[in-house]
């Protein structure tokens, strides 16, 4: 059925209004990040859409470099924020992934009723700060407060259940004739699953590893709860951003949040060609 021209104006019209909303955050951000302060302190009567005299004394300030005598110098810098968060979200993304990719090809080969993918939804069936007073207890016995790999543990455990069910449909969706011509030529079952599952499975483990990538770097509780100042992530050290002489540092804060946006972005470019096919595996049968 054809669509006349009147119809495909009015729809990318309404998608251009719709990505036009939901862009404004990003742009206002972009903008902010760029402004001196006069342009963005709560006392400046010059607040406009776009900077009127571009700088990058934003950024140069969240790294040690005060450019202003409004602002008093920062007592620690983004560059160790920006590290934890690499580490602990990274670390955390493959414990997830490699605990939740095994369980969901045992579950999804062998089976094992319903109670055991059940008991791994329960641990996302709790509010995150209804468990954390235990966790914070636990992790002070165990000396890993404060560290970017107690932290990333903590990342691969809370992640887990998204990364068992994502890559669990996934397995269910994969015909399992594939694997029984490859143990019937003699090959076993974890060269099999080794050679011949995760190559056919790399654009939802690409997809999978995203979200997962995604919950964990853009996390708050967890880091505010488990860090206190060595390892503080990029959420809490933005939180912290503030001065006694403009309030709220936004200029500093939308150039923090700017580098924060770069990491996700950029591995959704590494891995777009397998996103398409990773959200949609399995959505058409013969």
């Amino acid at each position: 059925m054809t669509r006349s021209p009147a119809f495909e104006i009015f729809r990318y019209t309404v998608i251009l209004l719709a990505l036009s909303v939901t862009l404004i955050p990003t742009l206002w951000m972009t903008s902010m990040a760029f402004k001196p302060i006069p342009e963005w302190s709560a006392s400046g009567a010059d607040l406009t859409w776009w900077p009127n005299e571009p700088t990058l004394d934003n950024f140069r300030f969240i790294f040690g470099e005060s450019s202003s005598e409004l602002i008093v110098a920062l007592d620690r810098t983004a560059g160790k924020p920006i590290l934890a968060s690499l580490l602990s979200a990274v670390f955390g993304t493959l414990i997830a992934m490699i605990s939740g990719t095994s369980a969901a090809y045992g579950l999804s080969r062998f089976g094992a009723g319903q109670s055991l993918p059940l008991a791994l939804t329960q641990l996302r069936l709790f509010p995150p700060l209804a468990v954390m007073i235990p966790v914070m207890i636990m992790w002070a016995f165990l000396g890993l407060t404060d560290t970017w790999w107690g932290l990333a543990l903590v990342y691969g455990i809370v992640t887990l259940p998204f990364a068992f069910w994502l890559m669990k449909t996934f397995f269910d969706d994969m015909p399992y004739e594939i694997e029984e011509a490859a143990l019937v030529e003699g090959c076993s079952r974890f060269r099999v699953f080794m050679r011949v599952t995760l190559p056919m499975m790399r654009a939802p483990l690409a997809s999978s590893a995203l979200f997962v990538f995604i919950l964990n770097w853009s996390d708050y509780l967890i880091a505010l709860l488990l860090t206190t100042r060595e390892w503080v992530t990029i959420p809490v050290y933005m939180a912290s951003l503030s001065s006694s002489m403009t309030g709220q540092l936004y200029g500093a804060k939308a150039a923090l949040g700017l580098i924060a946006a770069v990491p996700p972005v950029i591995l959704g470019i590494a891995i777009q060609r397998h996103l398409v096919r990773g959200l949609t595996f399995g959505a058409l049968k013969q």
